[in-house]
């Protein structure tokens, strides 16, 4: 199998997912599959995609994906991954096979954490927008010019993808600036607020506020900064 490894410089999730698909094409790709990570592919997620990106050559594709828990001593076995499976609820997963048509209103649900598209509708849409650094917002915006641009977000059965657990923080604090950055860059280009469930969460601990119609960050405290993780 070839493959090349493109290095980045910063914390732009942008520019990284961008510079990976630009060294595809280099290589002549007429078809991109992304994948955080943090993820493992299931055995059919490649074939499955590739499938869904034949039929749907002007689609944005997503799979299911699964958020596993904590491995044993030795880590996953890759041999049962798919035992695990067990998509989270908040995305359809159709049964294997199947390629569903997403709503319009259901473009928020996009993950960037693993989807495929044709090179060309990746370069129709026009890639992820760098102006979004460090964390949060880039996929949903990613998604909205997805839409505008007027293509179909298709749910594809069977593509599995399986999210390796590691300690994450509820909400993110360590990404707050980022997340209220980004959220006020989103709502710029948009008109409505991403994230909202973590802008709340921040605002109950006293990280920000929304005033003067947009978000602001406050200056954190020691004892609000220090959020368990689990």
């Amino acid at each position: 199998m070839h493959y090349r490894a493109v290095v980045g410089v910063d914390r732009n999730l942008s520019r990284a997912r961008n510079s990976g698909a630009q060294a595809a094409l280099d290589d002549g790709a007429d078809q991109l599959i992304f994948l955080d990570a943090d993820c493992l592919p299931g055995p059919s997620a490649v074939s499955g995609y590739v499938r869904a990106m034949q039929l749907h050559p002007e689609g944005v594709l997503a799979g299911p994906v699964t958020y596993l828990k904590p491995p044993g001593e030795g880590g996953y076995d890759l041999e049962s991954l798919t035992s695990l499976t067990d998509p989270h609820p908040a995305r359809p997963a159709p049964p294997a096979g199947e390629i569903v048509a997403g709503e319009a209103s259901q473009w928020p649900l996009f993950w960037s954490l693993s989807f495929a598209l044709t090179a060309r509708t990746w370069q129709r849409i026009g890639g992820f927008n760098e102006e979004f650094t460090g964390y949060g917002g880039e996929d949903t915006d990613f998604a909205f010019r997805a839409r505008q641009t007027g293509h179909t977000l298709y749910w594809v059965g069977g593509a599995h993808a399986y999210h390796q657990w590691h300690p994450v923080s509820s909400p993110p604090v360590e990404h707050v600036d980022d997340i209220v950055a980004n959220a006020q860059l989103f709502h710029s280009l948009w008109g409505e607020w991403p994230m909202e469930g973590w802008l709340r969460a921040f605002e109950e601990r006293g990280l920000v506020e929304f005033r003067d119609s947009t978000w602001r960050r406050i200056a954190p405290t020691k004892q609000q900064t220090q959020q368990p993780s689990h």
